[in-house]
Parts: structure tokens; C-alpha cells; sequence
């Protein structure tokens, strides 16, 4: 078969192939261009024998190589356009969308519990110009314990046992370590220190309906000239009424922490009974929620602060316990455990 009826044979038999496609045979169609028009394809093959025609016949025939290429490459555009539109067709007749159905609600998200309380709580304390703190989680033994007044072998360790990575680094107990460090850098020239430092923090302690071995807390530091325990007690108060109602009223009873001096646990009277007694207060007429006290001297003097010219207060109070206290949550690993149907509660 000469050169020239190659060239129309394989334009025919091509363009028969290409008759065969439908919207399932794209990679096919890719396939069979690249065979017949790509670098080594069928009609770059059929070029090579131009070299062994007379001259005569050689243009005739590269004219008729070029139209055999043209007439393919719109035979092959053209059958591309309708697989395209058959495989499109094909999608629409499987895949129909009947629009009069109701549409599917998309469910929104909503901030833990655990946020919303500490948010509330910090946006209190903003409101009577305290900043906020944040520090480190993992903490120096210094920071977390002796700058707290509790020294290496003291007692009150017991109460507060953590988690060591080493002999002096573990996870904090608290969010004292913040205060200090703050203390540490604040300059009272330029008026007294308030702050609130929230934060999760570590102890070993046994998992069960009311205890955690992590848990969140917000500690609280107000330090300057003057200030009192009645500072303290005005605190205290505001923030009571803000969180548990207008109508709360607070007590003081004495207690002891190692870090303030004279040191009380705060009660609010029951927002559930008003005071007459319930099984929220145990038919007390009040629940506890926080401690606090008079930062003691030696807090202050490790920080640099002439505790005869400076005096302060603390007090520290848990997310988790507010929130159990306001929502009437039972079991506190509920904040932990992620089953949306505990968050989907507090939106």
C-alpha cells in the first residue's frame, strides 16, 4: 500500500473509532489522540516515508499529511465537545437534584461552657480595670511552690501534689506562678498591680464526680498602698452579684493558705433557696466557691515589694465550679468527655 493510501486509510479508521465514543470514554479519546497525532503516533510514523518518495510526489503528499491532520484534530475537538457534553448529560440523569426538597440545616458550634464562664468572669474583672495574665503550664518548682511561701519539705505540699517532669520543673497547681512572675516586673510608680491570671492547671488527685486531675482556675491579685481586707470583701461581693445574682450576699470564714495571711474561705448565700436551706447547700443556706486572703509578707518581700510600705489581696476560684454551681452540672468529667450533647446545652 503506497504512502497516500495509507494516510487515507488511517484517517477513515479513526474517524470510525472516533464515532464510537460516549461520555464514558474520555481516557480512551486521550489515549487514541496521543496514538494517531502525538510525537510517536501513527501519522508522525507515516511522515518518515516522505524521504523515500520522488520529488515530485513529495509535496502532493505532505499536502495531503496536512489535511489529514487538520481534518483529525476537528474530528478529534469536535468528539471531545460531545463526550464532555454525554458524560455531563450522563451525571445530570444519575445525579438529579430535586430542588423542592427542604433544604438540610447546617448545625452551629457554640463555645464550651468552661469558655463562656471564664469569659464572663474575665470581662468582669476588665470592667473593674484588672488585666489580664497568661503564663506557662509547665512551671518551675520555684515559682509554683517557694515563691507561694511554700518552701521544699513544707507540709501544705501535700495538698497540692503534681505532676514532675523533673526534680524542679512540673506542671502548675495553680496559677500563682503567673502572679509572681508579674510581680516580679511591675513597677509601682506607676500605680498598684490588678490582675486575674485564668488558666488550666494540674494535681494528682483521683477522678470522680466532683475532683479532676486537671481543672481550671482564675486567680486574682490586687497589690498597692492601703489596701485592706475590706478591699478584699467589695471584691468579693461584686463579683458574687455579678455571677450568682444581685441579691447574693457573701461570708468570710477564717481558713489557711500559705501565701496570704490572715486567709478565709468565701461562701455566697444559696441563689437556689435564698439563704433558707436546700440540698444545693446542704440545708446550710450557703455554698463555697472560692478562697482568698491578704497576700502574706513574705510574698511580697520575694518579690522585691517593701511589705511595710505595700500590702494586697488574693483569691483563686475554679471554672468548674462555678459552672457546676450555676448550670446544676453533677458530674464534672462531663466538661471533659466532648459528647456534644453536654455542650449543646450551654448555647
Amino acid at each position: 500500500m503506497d504512502l497516500q493510501a495509507q494516510l487515507e486509510e488511517l484517517k477513515l479508521s479513526t474517524q470510525a473509532k472516533l464515532k464510537e465514543m460516549n461520555g464514558n470514554h474520555v481516557k480512551e479519546l486521550q489515549d487514541l489522540r496521543v496514538a494517531v497525532l502525538g510525537k510517536k503516533g501513527s501519522l508522525t510514523d507515516l511522515l518518515k516515508g516522505l524521504k523515500d518518495l520522488p520529488n515530485e510526489l513529495k509535496p502532493v503528499v505532505g499536502k495531503q499529511v496536512n489535511e489529514v491532520r487538520d481534518i483529525l484534530n476537528a474530528a478529534f475537538d469536535e468528539t471531545a465537545r460531545l463526550v464532555e457534553e454525554a458524560k455531563i448529560q450522563a451525571q445530570l440523569e444519575n445525579e438529579s437534584l430535586d430542588v423542592t426538597l427542604p433544604g438540610r440545616q447546617m448545625k452551629l458550634g457554640n463555645r464550651h461552657v468552661l469558655t463562656q464562664t471564664s469569659e464572663e468572669i474575665e470581662d468582669i474583672f476588665l470592667g473593674m480595670g484588672f488585666q489580664v495574665v497568661d503564663g506557662f503550664e509547665v512551671e518551675k518548682d520555684y515559682y509554683n511552690f517557694e515563691r507561694m511561701n511554700l518552701p521544699k519539705d513544707h507540709p501544705a505540699r501535700d495538698m497540692q501534689d503534681t505532676f514532675y517532669i523533673t526534680e524542679d520543673i512540673l506542671l502548675r497547681t495553680h496559677t500563682s506562678p503567673v502572679q509572681a512572675r508579674t510581680l516580679d516586673q511591675h513597677d509601682f510608680s506607676k500605680g498598684p498591680l490588678k490582675m486575674i491570671s485564668p488558666g488550666r492547671v494540674f494535681r494528682r488527685d483521683t477522678d470522680d464526680a466532683t475532683h479532676s486531675h486537671q481543672f481550671h482556675q482564675i486567680e486574682g491579685l490586687v497589690v498597692g498602698k492601703n489596701i485592706s481586707m475590706g478591699d478584699l470583701k467589695g471584691t468579693l461581693e461584686m463579683i458574687s452579684k455579678k455571677m450568682f445574682g444581685e441579691d447574693r450576699k457573701i461570708r468570710l470564714r477564717p481558713s489557711y493558705f500559705p501565701f496570704t495571711e490572715p486567709s478565709v474561705e468565701v461562701d455566697v448565700s444559696c441563689f437556689k433557696c435564698g439563704g433558707d436551706g436546700c440540698n444545693i447547700c446542704k440545708k446550710t443556706g450557703w455554698i463555697e466557691i472560692l478562697g482568698a486572703g491578704m497576700v502574706h509578707p513574705q510574698v511580697l518581700e520575694m518579690s522585691g515589694v517593701d511589705s511595710e510600705e505595700y500590702s494586697g489581696f488574693a483569691f483563686g476560684m475554679g471554672q468548674e465550679r462555678i459552672a457546676m454551681l450555676r448550670h446544676g452540672i453533677t458530674d464534672i468529667r462531663g466538661f471533659y468527655l466532648g459528647d456534644v450533647r453536654f455542650s449543646e446545652q450551654f448555647k
